[in-house]
């Protein structure tokens, strides 16, 4: 996102596509495993519905409105992974495509990730 903020305050927060159409209102924000910096909004569409997933970047929050960049159509057609979960990086490889936003190259898995520290094995 172009402004920092606390991705907290973003909750409760209204939703608007390219166009000025209402999207719905941000229900969660998901936080970027590596940096912790904002990446993901789940925008609740309607009462009945379900949440849809948007990136906070290239999005600007205006006025405590979030603009989102791309129309109402494509926001609502986004792959559906549920809220309230982490995003694993394929989900979120997903979410970029849909959005045909450049996607960097993950780096590489920690062979060390899943031990418990201190203990013996390799």
């Amino acid at each position: 996102m172009k402004t920092e903020i606390d991705p907290r305050s973003l909750i409760g927060r209204k939703a608007f596509d390219r166009n000025g159409n209402k999207i719905g209102t941000i229900d969660e924000v998901y936080l970027d495993d590596a940096t912790g910096a904002p990446e993901w909004a789940a925008i609740r569409t309607g009462l009945f519905s379900r949440d849809a997933f948007v990136p906070l970047e290239p999005s600007e929050l205006v006025e405590g409105v979030l603009w989102i960049p791309f129309e109402r159509a494509l926001i609502k057609d986004a792959p559906d992974f549920g809220v309230g979960r982490h995003l694993s990086p394929e989900q979120e490889l997903q979410l970029y495509h849909h959005y045909g936003l450049d996607v960097t190259s993950p780096p590489p898995p920690d062979r060390d990730f899943g031990h418990l520290a201190g203990s013996d094995e390799t």
